[in-house]
């Protein structure tokens, strides 16, 4: 067992700098970390930082220190590439049963480096067909395994996949939340406020606003709609020519953030002296997804 950290010492740009409000979740998750149980359901609307929250989990679990958020398996753990650090993601509309029999396999296996091993499972709320084979393996687990599992939500045939479970409540982040992190990044006062207004709560809608230059023209343009619709078929034509290549543009900070992430996944397996990024097929399948 990983020796316990005091949350004071923890450096504030460490485990969890990646995100943005969830001051309870986080205090649960350091709680969690010095005498962590087997199985813990994170369950919140999308976008709230989930993944940054089971990674910053998952490197005090791993971390010889704790969670130091310093040292070479934390930095692994919080970029997704440590060994003992597996991010299952579905392979199609939900998670399948073939999806949660590889849960159960890789829940079997030893740790490769360290005392323990974090299994992340994303979209848990998709795996009704799925959840005897999960409930399975959350009933007998193997004791050098935790298991972090994501969900929007928990309908009615995960309620006792959930009963297994340490469930940690995520809750939208406030506009005032959001305006205060935007400024301070530097973001002019006004600005900050439309774009915590829009961002609906959500943390990873905020940050791609902030990096979307067009957002106040596109704004601009969907509030013209009532005035330039003259009852002609040109005029909601031209309109909606307009609107889907507005559309198509506020996509594209996406995927600059998704080619950022693999140029900085591929750079860090050529220092690791390997020739591919880590289960490069799923990450691209769940940046098409996004």
């Amino acid at each position: 067992m990983s020796p316990a950290v005091d949350d004071r010492t923890l450096p504030a740009a460490g485990l969890f700098a990646d995100v943005v409000g969830q001051a309870d979740a986080i205090a649960q998750l350091r709680g969690a970390a010095r005498q962590p149980v087997h199985a813990y359901l994170l369950v919140g609307m999308p976008g709230l930082g989930q993944r940054a929250l089971a990674r910053g989990f998952a490197a005090a679990l791993l971390c010889p220190r704790g969670g130091c958020g310093e040292c070479e398996v934390c930095r692994r753990a919080l970029a997704g590439v440590h060994p003992d650090l597996v991010e299952v993601e579905r392979s199609g509309a939900l998670v399948s049963v073939d999806d949660a029999r590889r849960v159960v396999r890789v829940a079997q296996r030893r740790p490769l480096e360290g005392q323990r091993q974090v299994i992340v499972v994303s979209d848990i709320h998709s795996a009704r067909l799925a959840a005897p084979v999960l409930l399975k393996t959350l009933e007998e687990p193997a004791g050098q395994t935790v298991f972090v599992l994501l969900a929007d939500s928990v309908p009615a045939e995960l309620a006792t996949v959930a009963s297994r479970c340490v469930r940690i409540e995520l809750r939208p982040v406030s506009p005032t939340e959001l305006q205060t992190w935007f400024e301070g990044t530097g973001m002019p006062a006004e600005l900050a406020r439309e774009l915590a207004e829009a961002a609906g709560g959500s943390v990873d809608r905020a940050r791609l606003l902030a990096q979307d230059a067009g957002f106040v023209q596109r704004r601009e343009l969907w509030r013209s709609v009532p005035t330039r619709l003259d009852g002609t078929g040109a005029a909601a034509a031209a309109l909606a020519a307009e609107l889907l290549a507005s559309a198509e543009e506020a996509v594209e900070p996406l995927r600059a953030r998704h080619r950022v992430e693999m140029e900085e996944l591929g750079s860090d397996a050529e220092q690791r002296g390997e020739r591919t990024v880590p289960r490069r097929k799923e990450i691209e399948e769940r940046q098409h997804r996004e």
